[in-house]
């Protein structure tokens, strides 16, 4: 990385951290809106044009940046914690738990967020967002799939997260049980579907390739001899 590269992405950087808890106190009450975000900068003591050479989209780079300071916590959670002894369901529920107890104090910015990323603009923004999550998640217990589980892996769980973020945030329990309940609830599912597809896998080893044989009828018989 050059020194110029190095300069822009450390401003950009440094000028979305300055930002960050202005913007989650003014998202929490207006939304995460371009009005939010002037008040972040005036807050910040950053001038609005300045701001914008770090955040060209506003409020949607602030939730990106927000989002992946959120995941970095899940890191340094799995990094302090023994995962050694855990089975694999354990290591997902506390990667889930970790990134959920990290928006402690901040479950209204959260839902604001969530209301945000509904707007046509974001479309795309929300599934990415889930879709970095659930790898980061992956890859902090020790994920090392590289085939086509990677990204069936990925998949599941960003479902697994996203329905149980909402179940999070809509109850009002600080211990959250239901929340709780529901992510074991939706585990449970996750791990139901990995053991029957390894139940089939071993059950249909044998057999010929299906798939394979309906490709060639599929182009015709090929030439005759």
């Amino acid at each position: 990385m050059t020194d110029a590269a190095f300069e822009t992405r450390s401003h950009k950087h440094t000028t979305r951290e300055a930002l960050l808890q202005p913007m989650l106190s003014h998202a929490a009450f207006d939304g995460w809106s371009a009005d939010s975000f002037r008040a972040a900068c005036q807050d910040a003591g950053i001038e609005e044009g300045q701001a914008r050479l770090a955040c060209p989209r506003g409020e949607l780079d602030m939730i990106a940046h927000w989002s992946r300071q959120l995941d970095r916590a899940v890191v340094e959670a799995v990094k302090s914690a023994n995962l050694a002894e855990m089975k694999i369901r354990e290591r997902v529920r506390f990667g889930v738990m970790a990134r959920l107890e990290a928006l402690d104090g901040h479950e209204e910015a959260a839902r604001r967020a969530r209301a945000r990323l509904l707007l046509p603009d974001a479309a795309a923004e929300g599934p990415q967002l889930l879709w970095a999550t659930a790898d980061t998640i992956w890859r902090a217990i020790g994920d090392t799939s590289t085939d086509v589980n990677f990204y069936t892996k990925r998949t599941i769980l960003s479902g697994v997260f996203g329905s149980t973020l909402s179940a999070w945030l809509n109850e009002s329990d600080a211990q959250k049980p239901d929340a709780q309940a529901f992510l074991d609830r939706r585990i449970q599912n996750v791990m139901d579907f990995e053991k029957t597809k390894a139940q089939m896998k071993k059950m249909t080893a044998d057999l010929p390739d299906i798939a394979g044989f309906l490709g060639k009828l599929r182009h015709g018989p090929g030439p005759r001899v």
